[in-house]
């Protein structure tokens, strides 16, 4: 097993890609500490990881929100004895809307989810794993954080950030053997990608199929890639194989936009 014995947080490990992750963390031997906002979801999955065979621990907490990211990361150094792993996957969509109309809250939300999020979960995970002399942070982007995204700022200029951080966290924590890249999916097949896709319809006052076909046409495979794709990328930097590689953003994503 690739990560047998290590200790991984998962943010949003609830759902969609953080899920997938967790599970195959599990699978692979990580202890996982599964983060979010949904008690239930966390505790489906922490249940069907623990029935596996695997272990897996699920703590509510909103990664924007300081206290709760701290009293996250002692919990799991509590339970497990430190982290090697942090999966910075949390986020929101937020807004749909021209900037013009955007609401100053709505910014704020966006950006303090997906990208102060990151930084606190880095923040107070990165001391075990600088005892530990070692560790992996990996921050789930997007490839709207490599090209502007009409009527999605707030979302494209977090996940923009999260690559500078990204980059950043790389040359302050090489000396401690901690690597810190970035995974940018493009659009993933699952409700995420059918909702945003809905409210963008919307905006713009086309069919939902439309807008879908505007989608994919921009995929040179024809085709949205799978939650599978995206945790197998994060398997690999996770793990031995990706011991030297840190500052990178890989781009998952079927060709988007090439």
């Amino acid at each position: 097993m690739k990560l047998a014995g290590k200790v991984s947080i998962v943010t949003g490990g609830g759902r969609g890609i953080g899920e997938t992750i967790s599970v195959l963390f599990a699978r692979e031997g990580s202890s996982v500490v599964l983060a979010g906002t949904s008690e239930e979801k966390l505790n489906a999955v922490a249940l069907r990881i623990n029935d596996a065979g695997g272990k897996a621990v699920p703590v509510v907490a909103d990664v924007a929100n300081e206290r709760a990211v701290q009293s996250l990361v002692e919990g799991a150094i509590s339970e497990f004895g430190g982290i090697d792993i942090l999966v910075n996957n949390a986020g929101i969509a937020g807004p749909t809307s021209p900037v013009v109309q955007l609401e100053l809250a709505d910014w704020e939300r966006t950006l303090a989810v997906n990208l102060t999020g990151a930084f606190l979960c880095a923040k107070y995970a990165l001391p075990s794993m600088m005892e530990r002399r070692g560790g992996r942070i990996l921050n789930i982007t997007s490839v709207a954080g490599l090209k502007g995204y009409a009527l999605r700022s707030p979302y494209s200029a977090s996940k923009w950030g999260m690559i500078g951080l990204t980059k950043t966290l790389a040359l302050e924590a090489a000396r401690y053997n901690i690597t810190s890249n970035a995974i940018a999916p493009g659009p993933v097949r699952g409700p995420r990608i059918e909702g945003v896709i809905e409210r963008r319809a919307a905006e713009l006052g086309r069919t939902i199929e439309e807008v879908e076909r505007e989608y994919l046409g921009q995929v040179a495979l024809g085709r949205m890639v799978e939650e599978s794709d995206i945790a197998a990328m994060a398997l690999f930097l996770a793990s031995e194989d990706g011991a030297n590689i840190t500052g990178e953003t890989f781009t998952i994503a079927g060709g988007y936009a090439l």
